[in-house]
């Protein structure tokens, strides 16, 4: 049997994180973004039997400023991920790692009930979870 502690992604999420409108123009989007640590918004669903998306700020850099487009005339919705990939609040940081390895992911929205609670990133894994954990 093992002593090891569970330490779980409700633990250690982001629970400070912006939400946004697909049909919102990338500049209203960046507006939006009010958390100095944020690096996505959550697409918010249209309606109950919606799904969420999220944008990334690389999708930004890629897909507007790259291309030289202009933010004011590009909605969220163009460039988007939808539907988003999520976790549970009570999955093991471990897993979570690996899930957002195997998939290639930087981040995800943490789901619980069918709302977003919160943000999960790489660097939530390791600063919150296994350096503070430490024991």
């Amino acid at each position: 049997m093992s002593d090891r502690v569970v330490i779980r992604v409700r633990d250690v999420m982001k629970t400070k994180f912006d939400m946004v409108d697909g049909m919102a123009t990338i500049s209203q989007a960046l507006q939006k973004m009010k958390h100095v640590e944020t690096k996505c918004l959550v697409v918010d669903k249209r309606h109950e039997d919606d799904e969420y998306g999220i944008l990334l700020i690389s999708d930004i850099a890629r897909k507007v400023l790259a291309q030289d487009l202009s933010p004011d005339r590009v909605n969220v919705y163009e460039i988007m991920a939808k539907p988003v990939a999520f976790v549970d609040p009570q999955m093991d940081i471990r897993y979570c790692a690996r899930f957002l390895d195997n998939f290639k992911l930087s981040r995800v929205p943490v789901i619980d009930s069918r709302k977003v609670i919160g943000i999960v990133s790489f660097t939530d894994l390791i600063l919150k979870g296994l350096y503070n954990n430490r024991g």
